[in-house]
This record gives C-alpha cells, sequence and structure tokens, in this order.
C-alpha cells in the first residue's frame, strides 16, 4: 500500500459527498412538494390536474437525461451537473411565483429538465471512479440519499405547509442549491478528456414527442377525453410513428442518444425492464400516499412525512444490506426477485386501507414497500453498469435511470388517472350531480376544507379518496407481479474488481485522477 492511497480515498469520499447533495437536491423537492400539494391544489385549484405537477416534472427528467449525457461527454460532467443545478434553481425560484396551475406544471417541467443532469451525472461519475465489485458497497451509500430525502422532504414540506406560505415548498431549495454548487465547485475535480461525440438532436427531438404522446394517452384516456376519441387516437398514432422513427433514426447516426444495440444483451434489457417497474410503482405509493394520511387519517402535512418514515427505513436498511452482500460476494440475482416479490406483497396490502385503517397499521404496509424497494435500489443500476463493454458505461448508467424515470412518469400519469376517475365515481354515486362539481375543474379543497363540509358529504369524500387509494396500489400490485416475473431471468453474471477509464480495455486506474 502507498503512502498515497489513503489520501486519494479521502478524496475519493469528499467527491461522493457533492455528488450525493447534487441527489438530494432533485429528490428533497419531489417530497417537499408531494407533502405539500393537497394545499397548493386548495390554493390554485383544479384537482383534476393533480397528478400534473409531478408528471412534468418526472418527464421532463426522462426525456433530458439522455441528453445531459451526451452533453457532459462533449463538455465535461463537471460542467454539466453544475449547468443542470443553475438550472433546477432557475425553475424553482418561478414555481414559487406560480399563481395557477398551469404555471405551477410549466415551471414543473423546468425543474425536470434540470433534475435529469443530477441524477445521471452522479451516478455516472460514480461508476468511473468504482469498479463494480465495490459499486454494490457505494451505491448502497449513495441508495441512502433517498431515505434522506423522503423522511426530510415531507417533514420540512409539512413544517412549511403547516407554519410558512407553500410557496416556501419551492424557494426553499435555493440555499440548498448554493451548498450543491459550492461543494461540487470545490470538492469535484475529474481527468480532462476530449470527445467528438455529438449530440444526437433528431433522437432526442422524436424521442421527446414519442414519450410525450404517450404520457398524455395514458393520462387523458377516458377522463379528459373518451378512448375512442379522434384526441386520444391520434395521441397514440403520434407516439407509434414517433417512436418508430425514434428507433429508426438511431439505426443510422454515428453516436446515437439511446443505442439500441445494447437491448441485445439479456441482463440490460431486463435491467431497464426493472428499472422501468419499480419506478412505476414507487413513484404512486410516494405521491398518493400523502393524500389519503392528510385528508382520511387526519394527519397534518408534517405528520404526514413522519408517516412515511418507516417506508424509508426499509429502504435505507436493506439496500444497504444487499450493497455490502453483493460487495463481498459478488452476489446479485436473487435481489431484484426479492424486491419484486416484497413490494409487490406491500402493495396488496396498501390496496386494503380503509377509513379506520390505524396508522401503524398503514405505517406497517409502508415498511414492507420500502424493505422491497431496498432490495431493488442500486441493484438494477449495478446490473445494467456489468452487461455492457466498458466503453458504454455511462450511457448504460443513463438508460437504466432513464427508464426508472419513464416509469414514474407514467406511474403517476396512469394511476394518477384512476385515483382521480375512483374518486370521482364514488362521490357521483354517493351524491349524484353535487359530488361531481367537488372534483371538476377549479375545485379547491384542501383538507381543512374538507373537514369542514357537512358530514354526509365529508363522509362521501373520505369514501371516494380510499375508493381512490384503492386503486392505485391494487394497479401497482399487478404490475409488480409483472415485475416479480421479469425478474427470475436475470442471470449470473460475474463482476469486475477493476475500474474502467475511457477504453474498452479493463485496466487498472487511480480511483481519483486530480485536475
Amino acid at each position: 500500500m502507498t503512502s498515497t492511497e489513503p489520501i486519494n480515498k479521502r478524496k475519493q469520499y469528499t467527491v461522493f459527498a457533492g455528488l450525493m447533495i447534487g441527489m438530494l437536491l432533485a429528490m428533497l423537492d419531489n417530497m417537499i412538494v408531494g407533502t405539500a400539494m393537497p394545499t397548493i391544489v386548495g390554493d390554485l385549484g383544479g384537482l383534476d390536474h393533480f397528478s400534473w405537477v409531478i408528471t412534468a416534472y418526472t418527464l421532463a427528467s426522462a426525456v433530458s437525461t439522455p441528453i445531459w449525457g451526451k452533453l457532459s461527454d462533449l463538455y465535461g460532467r463537471k460542467n454539466m451537473m453544475m449547468a443542470s443545478i443553475v438550472t433546477f434553481l432557475a425553475a424553482s425560484a418561478l414555481a414559487g411565483t406560480a399563481h395557477s396551475m398551469t404555471e405551477l406544471i410549466a415551471y414543473r417541467g423546468l425543474q425536470g429538465l434540470g433534475s435529469g443532469g443530477l441524477m445521471v451525472g452522479a451516478m455516472a461519475i460514480m461508476a468511473e471512479m468504482v469498479s463494480p465489485r465495490e459499486r454494490g458497497k457505494i451505491q448502497g451509500l449513495f441508495a441512502a440519499v433517498m431515505p434522506i430525502a423522503m423522511v426530510g422532504g415531507p417533514l420540512l414540506g409539512g413544517f412549511i405547509t403547516d407554519h410558512l406560505d407553500w410557496r416556501w415548498a419551492f424557494y426553499v431549495n435555493l440555499p440548498l442549491g448554493a451548498l450543491a454548487l459550492a461543494v461540487i465547485g470545490v470538492t469535484l475535480k475529474l481527468p480532462k478528456r476530449s470527445s467528438k461525440a455529438t449530440i444526437d438532436y433528431w433522437g432526442a427531438g422524436l424521442l421527446t414527442l414519442g414519450i410525450g404522446s404517450l404520457v398524455l394517452f395514458a393520462t387523458w384516456g377516458g377522463t379528459e377525453y373518451a378512448w375512442g376519441s379522434w384526441q386520444i387516437v391520434g395521441l397514440g398514432v403520434l407516439t407509434v410513428v414517433s417512436l418508430g422513427l425514434f428507433a429508426w433514426v438511431e439505426q443510422r447516426v454515428a453516436e446515437p442518444i439511446l443505442p439500441l444495440r445494447l437491448f441485445r444483451n439479456r441482463n440490460f434489457t431486463l435491467a431497464s425492464v426493472l428499472a422501468f417497474m419499480s419506478g412505476f410503482a414507487m413513484f404512486g405509493a410516494v405521491g398518493f400516499l400523502p393524500q389519503y394520511q392528510q385528508i382520511v387519517q387526519g394527519a397534518s402535512a408534517t405528520n404526514s412525512g413522519l408517516l412515511l418514515l418507516p417506508m424509508m427505513a426499509g429502504v435505507l436498511v436493506f439496500s444497504t444490506l444487499s450493497g455490502q452482500i453483493t460487495s463481498r460476494t459478488g452476489h446479485y440475482r436473487t435481489f431484484p426477485i426479492i424486491g419484486m416479490a416484497v413490494m409487490g406483497t406491500g402493495a396488496l396490502l396498501l390496496s386494503t386501507l380503509a377509513i379506520d385503517t390505524s396508522s401503524f397499521t398503514s405505517s406497517m404496509y409502508i415498511f414492507v414497500v420500502g424493505a422491497g424497494l431496498g432490495f431493488l435500489m442500486g441493484t438494477t443500476n449495478l446490473i445494467a453498469q456489468s452487461s455492457v463493454g466498458l466503453k458504454d458505461l455511462g450511457v448504460a448508467t443513463s438508460t437504466a435511470t432513464f427508464a426508472r424515470s419513464i416509469g414514474g412518469s407514467l406511474g403517476v400519469a396512469v394511476l394518477g388517472s384512476i385515483f382521480t376517475t375512483r374518486i370521482q365515481d364514488s362521490l357521483t354515486t354517493a351524491l349524484g350531480s353535487a359530488g361531481s362539481k367537488l372534483t371538476s375543474t377549479g375545485g379547491q379543497l384542501s383538507p381543512k376544507m374538507i373537514e369542514s363540509l357537512p358530514k354526509p358529504v365529508h363522509d362521501a369524500y373520505l369514501g371516494g379518496m380510499v375508493d381512490g387509494i384503492q386503486g392505485v396500489f391494487t394497479w401497482g400490485a399487478v404490475f409488480l407481479a409483472l415485475g416479480f416475473l421479469v425478474s427470475w431471468f436475470v442471470k449470473a453474471e460475474p463482476l469486475r474488481d477493476f475500474t474502467v477509464a475511457s477504453s474498452d480495455e479493463a485496466k487498472p486506474v487511480p480511483a481519483l485522477a486530480m485536475d
């Protein structure tokens, strides 16, 4: 052992701290906003557009992820990481000034553009610095950012909602973002490299058009428009044509934004599918549970954040455990199987939530979901990264992240549509035409307003909310059951014990090369 190794190790973990702050910035915001959403809806109106506040963010993050990856190849990962933070902060400041749901959705989309660079940048930089065998342990460390955000975010969001104006749910990003910029600017020093990569503009445009059309198709179908209407049929056709042209373009450009040849590898394809499925189910749980907890269980915004603590505990414990086992043994194949089975069981339990379900019982169900998610956290990225050639490491990382984000976008859109439709149907059945007006466009119902409704109307609204949340988790469980079947086809492949450079050859390189 040389005398410089401990120094490099300390520098390495300092860089990790900077990257984790960047990831925390993106994750924390989503959790804060999710907790504040009932109050935001009560102020700005538009319950039927509730899911789009989340969907706009996740969709923009998803489609921008591969673009940020290409830009980082051209102009450096550190530069693009900092550019994504600045974009995110500018959008946060604008979101705090929103005076309508339309404005808020637009600014959330801009936030999502910045978020896409934060997530893929952090994971790709870490993947270059650490060997696949050791990556399981480090990814367990990175996975800890999620429970910290999911616990701290709802708590902070609850405090802001209960004691300040909801607009501070966005303004609070500014000091945290300034800290992230400072830490990353000082600590992150990467080897300088030149690249002749070009941006696949046609691919990026077609992918954005195709995914956007798909999410609109899933969101508006059966709610805004009938499934057989020209609007929905047109969106379906546009989705198929756009994605078909995207596949055609990607096979002909020199630097495809999403190389389709990677999907010839079975494990890579399965890792992407599993990332998509876990994202689909995860965003449903996080996005809709605070509504149930605040409106049905009567929790304050702050306490609804505390009620998510068991989920985060499950994620933290089991992501760390699976990462340590992978680093010590090289074994990872069973973790996606266990994760999907446990997460699906948790979703089934949550589908039984009722008006009289205690907070303790629902917390135990939430813990089960967190435990399953913990087994999946990091494992899908590890499988994708270890299934491709070394020159495709960055692309593999962005593809897995992209798949998870697309799953989240569609999850929120599809489950949000189910959630809203079931609430509307339940209220219409119980109260007639008066019930449908409660959730029509512009309906402004905060938890406090719902509490003050006449008892028959109040009880009907709680019943509708329960119907909505049961529908969300019933379909989530079905989706996770499919994920469980898919996970059995993952092959056990040996993990490398070396870090990688820019070539296809395996060779030992310093864990951190300083400028």
